[in-house]
């Protein structure tokens, strides 16, 4: 007959046919084999749960009350920081202190340039590598090629120049100025060129590969000679904008290529990235707001790291500890409770810091400007990864708890069919209880014989009234006088 295995939707064959002769009868082997089968299904089975179990225990964080105060507080006090050290351009001490490590750096790559110091000054340094990387798109509107596009003047071109934006768009429009002496700019909304923008410059290089390595390393040079301002720039100046305001110039730029003419509102969002730009929120300025971020994240991996390495050293015994154990134990990268901790600090972070956004931009008679400019782009984007990690963490447990329960119900099926081969292995298993015939030959021993004759038909569930006990009831049987029973 066959029988079907729940353990895995397939059907084994339980073969019951009885190999029959002269005075004795054997039966095939299948029912232990789909006994074996069944049992290592079970055993398969049994694995694939503690292995799930496993990865839904690694997807579940294990945070207590003080894990989320430590976070909650770590995110408030960096949003402070963010409030009364970051600010707003101009009136930023951080943002001051980002400003001078951009101007050392600048002069350091002037240095590796062939820069001799001059008189020292940044001026003198923004200035040798201008040279040093020159590019055909560097107009400021100021009597020269670029005059003729409206709106492009000192304190707006390298935000409206598409080759001075340090995205990947920008580099690639810094190559096409380079290779074709053209100069591509966004403005009022549009993507304007300039042909033959400089008669004097010359891109190097024999042939496309080495014109293409010569054209990046100008694109790169001319990025870091600006990113801490012009060299007649006043003041602190206007450096590379932030490349998470350029993807404005961005879409436009696409959409022009693609002749799909730009929306209002992405004249609008350009309007409002250029608006902020011209009041100080460029690379350097980006790089500030970073700064508390990075604090809040190094901040509860610590925490998270020393609690989880307290609670080892206290709950495991001296002769037990290992390095290993202990990273195992206080690792704060790859695990659920560390990343809840990271959404609830970066949350509370983004809390204060919209709070203190919205009270200046109400504040100054609800001013867009004033509001975004102080509005921490970084910690938002890094909230909003977090909240990403949670959501793909909960989706990936939701499938796990849902295999473990496919899997548990499967496993009560495949409990169910061993259960059921096990009676049927050991209602066959005759073989003890067949000698009676050998008995019954070859010795006297009748007795025994009748033992196992009616033990047998026990087993068989023969009815009482039909079973034999004894020699006088076989021989009134076979002697009819059992009336035929």
């Amino acid at each position: 007959m066959n029988t079907d295995n729940p353990a895995d939707g397939t059907q084994d064959a339980v073969i019951l046919d009885l190999d029959i002769g002269d005075d004795k009868y054997g039966f095939g082997q299948s029912i232990v084999r789909a006994l074996s089968d069944a049992e290592g299904e079970l055993e398969d089975i049994d694995k694939q749960i503690e292995e799930s179990i496993a990865t839904l225990n690694s997807l579940t964080p294990q945070c207590d009350r003080i894990d989320y105060a430590l976070a909650a507080a770590s995110g408030a006090l960096c949003g402070i920081i963010d409030v009364f050290l970051v600010g707003k351009p101009g009136q930023s001490p951080v943002g001051k202190v980002t400003d001078r490590w951009y101007e050392e750096r600048v002069k350091d790559f002037a240095r590796l340039c062939g820069w001799n110091k001059g008189d020292g000054t940044l001026s003198s340094a923004i200035r040798h590598l201008g040279k040093r990387f020159n590019v055909p798109y560097d107009q400021r509107g100021a009597g020269d090629a670029a005059s003729q596009i409206s709106e492009i003047n000192m304190r707006n071109h390298h935000f409206k120049s598409l080759g001075h934006n340090p995205t990947l768009l920008g580099l690639f429009f810094s190559v096409l100025d380079q290779f074709s002496n053209t100069s591509h700019f966004i403005t009022l909304g549009e993507l304007r060129s300039i042909q033959e923008a400089d008669g004097k410059f010359h891109l190097y290089g024999h042939d496309v590969p080495s014109k293409l390595f010569c054209a990046f390393v100008n694109w790169f040079g001319h990025i870091l000679s600006d990113v801490s301002g012009s060299e007649c720039g006043k003041g602190r100046g206007l450096g590379i904008p932030s490349p998470i305001w350029c993807w404005t110039n961005d879409v436009i730029a696409i959409k022009q290529a693609l002749h799909i003419p730009a929306s209002d509102f992405d004249k609008a969002m350009n309007k409002l990235a250029l608006r902020i730009y011209e009041e100080g929120f460029d690379v350097r300025f980006q790089t500030a707001q970073a700064i508390p971020v990075l604090i809040n994240e190094l901040f509860v991996r610590l925490m998270y790291s020393v609690r989880r390495a307290v609670q080892y050293l206290i709950a495991t015994d001296k002769e037990s500890r290992s390095s290993t154990g202990l990273w195992q134990a206080c690792e704060p990268f790859a695990n659920a409770t560390a990343r809840r901790m990271l959404t609830v600090a970066h949350g509370s972070f983004c809390l204060v810091d919209l709070a203190d956004a919205t009270i200046h931009g109400l504040a100054g008679g609800g001013n867009v400007v004033e509001f975004v400019i102080r509005l921490n782009v970084i910690g938002i984007g890094r909230f909003a990864i977090s909240l990403y990690g949670e959501a793909s963490r909960g989706f990936k447990s939701s499938h796990v708890e849902e295999k473990i329960y496919f899997l548990r119900r499967k496993r009560i099926v495949a409990e169910d069919y061993v259960a059921g081969l096990r009676v049927l292995a050991d209602l066959y298993d005759d073989e003890q209880l067949l000698t009676l015939v050998d008995d019954l030959k070859k010795s006297n021993a009748y007795k025994t014989a009748f033992e196992k004759s009616v033990r047998l038909a026990e087993k068989r569930r023969v009815p009482e009234e039909r079973i034999l006990r004894t020699k006088g009831d076989i021989d009134a049987y076979f002697l009819g006088g059992n009336n035929g029973q």
